[in-house]
């Protein structure tokens, strides 16, 4: 019998009966030395969840990372959750195949899950979606899922899909709301995984966050992590700096009141977005 993973009595977040590390490794923009670095150095701290992407052109070296770490003991394959991308160019079937088991190979290992990078007009989302099941069948990855897809198209999404997407990876931070596409993602039983959670270093200065922050001896970063872990939403933090990530990493062992989940909220602003790449044929959620 397979045994299910631990990943090391980390609070997770079950999404149609598949166990997600609600903290894991980014590796966007990551030249491969470093992908390769921190994604063992990650391991050695104690993420079990890693996130790469065809289009970040690391794949290779994030398998490596993973591979050092087996060797050197520090997990087992089984331990960890590895997510890769489909990326926009490759949608068509054959196209997404050749893709999913070319970044099996890369990777050095098959995927816990696959996702669409983001959201394309053509091909009909039918083929997209049918091809990204068939790579499952295929045995090119275990779970499947979307990233940057908008809510009506999720469900879309959902509704043409024969296996469960078990979460869409989008843009949030305490500068975006993204309520209308959490509440969606719990409707399907799926989840979201946040990108760019620290709104790329912006709330380093924020003093909302700065006040909660010496209350628990914490910092701005591990305050807002903390507060998207909370919310049962998947954070995936990147940095090329080790003692960053040990940094990151030091979520598990405080708690935020209500109150201060609701200041932390409250910073959301309607021009909060800040990686916006979606296709002008789809809309975003307006949340409130």
């Amino acid at each position: 019998m397979p045994h299910s993973p631990s990943f090391s009595g980390q609070p997770t977040v079950t999404a149609s009966g598949v166990e997600i590390p609600l903290l894991g490794f980014g590796t966007w923009q990551l030249e491969p030395d470093d992908a390769r670095r921190m994604v063992r150095e990650a391991l050695r701290i104690g993420y079990r969840h890693i996130d790469t992407a065809w289009i970040y052109k690391n794949e290779k070296a994030v398998g490596d990372g993973i591979a050092d770490a087996v060797a050197e003991g520090i997990v087992t394959r089984d331990d960890i959750f590895v997510t890769t991308k489909i990326w926009v160019e490759h949608f068509h079937r054959d196209a997404l195949l050749r893709q999913a088991e070319e970044s099996a190979i890369s990777l050095g290992l098959t995927p816990d899950l696959l996702l669409l990078h983001w959201p394309k007009p053509t091909p009909a989302l039918e083929e997209t979606i049918g091809a990204l099941n068939e790579a499952k069948e295929k045995g090119f990855t275990k779970n499947i899922g979307l990233s940057n897809f908008p809510s009506a198209l999720f469900r879309e999404a959902a509704a043409l899909s024969s296996a469960p997407l078990i979460t869409n990876q989008v843009e949030y931070h305490p500068y975006l709301s993204q309520k209308t596409l959490i509440e969606t993602a719990r409707e399907l039983g799926s989840s979201i995984t946040a990108w760019s959670p620290l709104a790329q270093g912006k709330i380093a200065d924020d003093a909302v966050i700065g006040e909660i922050a010496r209350a628990h001896g914490k910092t701005n970063g591990q305050i807002t992590l903390r507060w998207i872990m909370q919310q049962g939403v998947i954070a995936i933090p990147r940095t090329t700096k080790e003692s960053r990530a040990a940094e990151n990493f030091g979520l598990f062992d405080f708690e935020l009141s209500a109150d201060e989940m609701a200041q932390v909220s409250a910073l959301a602003r309607p021009d909060g977005r800040i990686g916006d790449w979606l296709d002008e044929a789809f809309e975003w959620d307006q949340d409130a």
